[in-house]
């Protein structure tokens, strides 16, 4: 979709195709660009269709170039769609200046655009092309900045939720964070090369307002740098904690499987024993066999439960031991106390 702006009493104006001033400068914005918008670029603006190409894809690194009657500068933002998996992600901006005319190109609708179009840019002028990229730039660092605070509350929440049951959902949504970072570094680092390329660069004209502010934005671009890497450092450590976890959890259980299996084993190695034509014990012997037998269990009932209350009569002395033990380090304490308050005030 393709909308035309002009600026009236220091406001952007939304205005229609017919109804533009020829005499003052325009931006076309293009969001969500369908094949009809692209004509309209290629036959009445005279977009080369190769630029377009790029400006759509979605992998296209930063960059400014010249081609023919305008100066094309590809920028990427920060994107934040929660209807997706990866819900923060990057997108290329194309910008092409003309004398009168400054276009901005976007295959999908980001809230940099959106915040230019709503007039929440103070101090944006049509009549200052440079300047207007400048600020575009500026806030794409703070949509950064932005978007990597909520990636860093969303990862605590995560781990809050992480740390009463480890679920594949939480773990798959700090994936996607990390995958959000990934996209972020990458794109930080391209806006930095490009900045580094506006500094220098002879194609756009630049006064002495628009280079300190151009230093500003290069300020601010390292800090987003520097935080996505901070944030991406803690999360892969989170991911990397939560797999020994994991890891931990599963050879407890595979423990507790190994125990019961072999408890399991005893009777099925008896059964399978005395299942292969033996004569079992005291099958000839009647009730004697079954006395005898009864005896035993008995006997061994006797001496486990002998063995577990001696266990609870042991536990009991050895704290009592321990409590008395307290309370004469206690009664030394206070002994050494008093004798120190006495050697004070004598």
């Amino acid at each position: 979709m393709i909308t035309y702006w002009q600026q009236q009493n220091g406001r952007l104006v939304k205005l229609e195709p017919d109804s533009i001033d020829t005499t003052q400068n325009t931006w076309v914005d293009a969001r969500s660009v369908t094949r009809e918008d692209i004509r309209i670029l290629e036959e009445e603006y005279h977009v080369e269709q190769e630029h377009i190409l790029d400006i759509l894809d979605p992998d296209e690194l930063s960059r400014i170039e010249k081609e023919g009657g305008y100066i094309l500068t590809i920028a990427r933002v920060p994107v934040f769609i929660p209807s997706d998996d990866i819900s923060y992600f990057t997108a290329p901006v194309g910008i092409i200046v003309y004398p009168n005319t400054i276009i901005t190109i976007c295959w999908t609708d980001c809230e940099v655009l959106k915040d230019i179009a709503a007039n929440r840019l103070k101090g944006l002028s049509l009549t200052d092309f440079p300047a207007f990229i400048i600020k575009l730039l500026s806030r794409a660092d703070t949509m950064f900045l932005r978007y990597l605070k909520e990636i860093n509350r969303r990862s605590s929440t995560i781990q809050n939720e992480l740390q009463q049951s480890v679920k594949n959902n939480e773990l798959i949504q700090l994936l996607n964070l990390e995958k959000s970072l990934e996209f972020f570094t990458t794109s930080l680092k391209s806006n930095q090369l490009l900045l580094e390329k506006l500094n220098k660069t002879r194609l756009l004209t630049f006064d002495a307002d628009d280079r300190d502010w151009l230093e500003d934005v290069e300020i601010d671009n390292r800090q987003a740098i520097e935080m996505t890497d901070t944030y991406s450092n803690i999360l892969s450590g989170m991911m990397d904690a939560f797999a020994s976890v994991i890891s931990n959890n599963l050879n407890i259980v595979m423990k507790k499987l190994t125990i019961i299996s072999l408890i399991m084993m005893i009777p099925t190695l008896i059964t399978s024993f005395f299942g292969m034509n033996v004569q079992l014990p005291f099958s000839d012997s009647g009730w004697s066999g079954t006395i005898f037998i009864t005896l035993s269990c008995l006997v061994t009932a006797l001496i486990a439960a002998k063995l577990l209350l001696k266990e609870k009569q042991v536990r009991p002395k050895k704290t009592r031991k321990t409590r008395l033990q307290k309370r004469k380090e206690r009664k030394l304490m206070l002994q050494v106390k008093r004798q120190e308050q006495q050697l004070e005030n004598s």
